[in-house]
């Protein structure tokens, strides 16, 4: 699945008992997300992703941005924004790890920082 069409996806509601990701399954997602790394903490695997910014300014906006989409597609990371940089971090909870929907919200991720470094250069 090429990184287009997971940013054009919708998530899907998960339920507790609903299976994560098998190792294979996240090989051929990641795949389509190079910039993102996949990490275990304290036993779960979570996407996550540094995006580096001019100024605190630049990194709140993007925060915001991505605030906005998670609530659009009730799907929501861990943000720690800093002063020129944003970590993204992706997991589900329902699951216990990773979902369809993190790599999903990663895409949609990456088009919103390739946005809003278009308008910043504009």
């Amino acid at each position: 699945m090429s990184p287009e069409d997971l940013a054009q996806a919708k998530c899907i509601p998960c339920r507790r008992g609903d299976p994560a990701l098998n190792q294979a399954e996240i090989e051929m997602l990641k795949v389509s997300l190079p910039d993102w790394e996949i990490l275990e903490v304290e036993g779960v695997l979570r996407l996550q992703r540094l995006f580096k910014f001019k100024n605190f300014a630049q990194a709140l906006e993007f925060t915001n941005r991505i605030g906005r989409i998670a609530e659009e597609q009730d799907h929501h990371p861990a943000l720690l924004t800093e002063w020129g940089k944003v970590t993204v971090t992706w997991w589900t909870h329902a699951v216990g790890g990773l979902h369809r929907n993190d790599f999903i919200m990663a895409a949609k991720s990456d088009q919103i920082y390739q946005q809003y470094q278009t308008e910043l250069a504009a």
